[in-house]
């Protein structure tokens, strides 16, 4: 039972990231969200094969899986979600240059801190909660923004999920879920199932606020470069 909830769980959070990630990019422009939900994505897909063929450590979907979630950990899900709010919240206008730099960035540390993660220890485990939590904080901004302009429900749920969030960032690292077994399936069902609310949540709130026509976006469209 537990794996079927593992695989419906997957796959929940690989449709919401390929869907919801095609539409950010098609329909808004979005291109950092898109690809982070893309990524996302291809993380869960790689993930789902990875635990359905029963691969082990020496697999290199392990080293993919590692990879791509401290792609989106440290700075995917977290400062490039931020920078694709500020397009709706703030009228940001990143340049390629930001854009490109971002994901390289993400590249980077998600290299790092998968491969050395054994040298790295607590304080890699300690960066990914604060980087968890400040996206939170901003997420609470975000549910803010919504509450103002009227969309009360959208707001409502962007501060359940990110709740959430916040629950499984948390346990992540540092907490194990009484009766887990050896491949914390418990954590991976309830994070692969918030993280696609998530993504789902934030992708309709983003479309709600953009069609909302007291949103007013209040502030000057700030340029990329200086904001970089």
């Amino acid at each position: 039972m537990r794996d079927v909830l593992f695989a419906a769980a997957d796959i929940w959070m690989i449709t919401i990231g390929f869907v919801c990630g095609v539409k950010f990019i098609r329909a808004h422009h979005n291109h950092l969200i898109g690809l982070e939900w893309i990524i996302m994505g291809v993380s869960g897909t790689n993930f789902l094969i990875y635990g359905v063929t029963k691969a082990g450590t020496d697999s290199p979907m392990y080293h993919i899986a590692f990879f791509l979630d401290a792609f989106s950990r440290s700075i995917g899900f977290t400062l490039i979600l931020v920078l694709g709010l500020l397009v709706r919240t703030h009228g940001y206008r990143p340049t390629t240059r930001v854009e490109v730099g971002a994901f390289a960035l993400a590249a980077v540390l998600g290299f790092v801190l998968s491969e050395f993660a054994p040298e790295i220890g607590t304080p890699g485990k300690v960066f990914f909660l604060i980087t968890a939590l400040a996206t939170s904080g901003f997420l609470c901004y975000f549910a803010w923004r919504l509450w103002e302009v009227g969309e009360r429900a959208h707001a409502a749920w962007v501060t359940v999920a990110t709740a959430l969030n916040v629950v499984v960032a948390s346990i992540y690292d540092f907490w194990r879920i009484p009766g887990e077994d050896a491949n914390h399936t418990l954590f991976y069902i309830l994070a692969l199932f918030t993280w696609g609310l998530s993504m789902l949540v934030i992708y309709r709130s983003y479309v709600a606020f953009a069609a909302h026509p007291a949103r007013a976006d209040a502030v000057a469209p700030v340029r990329g470069a200086e904001i970089a």
